[in-house]
């Protein structure tokens, strides 16, 4: 869909470019905690959703800084990038506020609460708003250069 020019990204682009980051993510934080914690970490037995004081920085603040930096400084993380998508001002169109970019990821909270309802929401909204889009009044939006094109 358009509004005045501007192409929405869609949902299944947009859970591509969730598999491409979390794919990547793993890359780093899959070894790391391998090297503090041994393979016992992945065997699924431990009933903490916190190993230890490595685990919170490898496993939960590591990405929130990494995607969010991403975000502040090119409006997208890699998985975007291959998609050639944006994150914008609602209102505006420009680059988002850094406070909306770190109220979009917490807002992930509440779009996935419901059996991910707040994140299916964007294969049926008009401007492929999330529930996280909508509380920080921000767009996905295609740039129209993919990142693999020549």
């Amino acid at each position: 869909m358009t509004e005045h020019g501007t192409a929405y990204v869609g949902f299944w682009a947009r859970f591509g470019a969730a598999i491409i980051d979390t794919l990547l993510t793993a890359l780093v934080t899959c070894p790391a905690l391998l090297a503090v914690y041994g393979w016992d970490y992945f065997d699924g037995d431990n009933a903490s959703l916190i190993a230890g004081p490595a685990d919170l920085l490898i496993s939960w603040l590591f990405p929130v800084v990494v995607v969010v930096a991403f975000w502040i400084y090119q409006q997208a993380t890699p998985g975007k990038m291959v998609f050639a998508a944006k994150i914008v001002d609602a209102q505006t169109g420009g680059a988002a506020s850094n406070v909306q970019l770190i109220g979009r990821y917490f807002a992930y909270l509440i779009a996935g609460l419901p059996l991910g309802l707040g994140f299916i929401w964007i294969a049926f909204d008009k401007r492929k708003q999330g529930w996280h889009d909508k509380l920080a009044g921000t767009l996905v939006v295609q740039t129209g250069k993919r990142s693999d094109r020549p």
